[in-house]
């Protein structure tokens, strides 16, 4: 494309906006990040808004509603693990242009941006993207960072317990991740192990103490963060 696709990058965690901003940077010649969203809905106006689902309402809540009917922040497009055909079909007929899978290296991501922003729809299983894997949960793509993976927490670890620390029980957490209660009990302790507590109330402490509360605040026209 001749000019570069404004996008502005949603998530209520600091690490997270700042990591896809980051996977894009090198390609700022055909993709511009434009604002950086955490807890805020965007103001610029832009072609195309991601909207991170990291430790969010998936397409099921009401944020995406909200999103799709603010014309200025263009095309909605999904950015998840989370690639189960329900809910592909829903951000689809919620009025989503694209839903894109976290697998996705930052070349694909790009060319993906491109294509929704001229028109197409882009979902998991186009021509851009390997058909969704049996097991519909994606790895993000290696070197994507999220809160606590210093600490050794996997994303999905991290995930989880900052849902614990914003105050979700056991059962909120499987229905907004979309993982049967005994997958989320697991990652609870693997991650408890991690990061050295044993009860809900040490781990929402720890979540607090690092960074795995959502964030308020909003970056328009960002510099790269490295």
């Amino acid at each position: 494309m001749s000019t570069p696709v404004d996008v502005a990058i949603l998530n209520d965690y600091e690490v997270v906006v700042h990591g896809v901003a980051a996977m894009l940077e090198p390609y700022a010649d055909r993709v511009r990040v434009a604002e950086l969203d955490m807890g805020r809905p965007p103001v610029t106006p832009v072609d195309l808004t991601l909207y991170d689902t990291f430790a969010q309402e998936q397409v099921d809540g009401s944020i995406v509603d909200d999103l799709v009917g603010r014309p200025h922040i263009g095309r909605v497009v999904i950015y998840s693990w989370n690639i189960h055909a329900a809910l592909v079909d829903l951000a689809l007929r919620k009025g989503c242009a694209g839903y894109l899978p976290k697998s996705a290296g930052a070349l694909e991501l790009v060319e993906a941006i491109e294509r929704i922003a001229a028109g197409e729809v882009v979902v998991p299983g186009h021509s851009l993207f390997a058909p969704p894997p049996e097991v519909p949960e994606v790895e993000p793509e290696p070197g994507t960072p999220w809160p606590g993976k210093e600490h050794g927490l996997s994303a999905r670890e991290s995930e989880v317990i900052s849902l614990i620390t914003q105050g979700l029980s056991n059962d909120e957490i499987a229905t907004r991740s979309y993982l049967t209660i005994n997958t989320v009990k697991s990652y609870i302790r693997t991650a408890y192990r991690k990061i050295g507590v044993t009860r809900r109330s040490q781990a929402v402490r720890w979540g607090v103490e690092h960074g795995l509360l959502p964030t308020r605040q909003r970056e328009i026209d960002p510099h790269h963060h490295g």
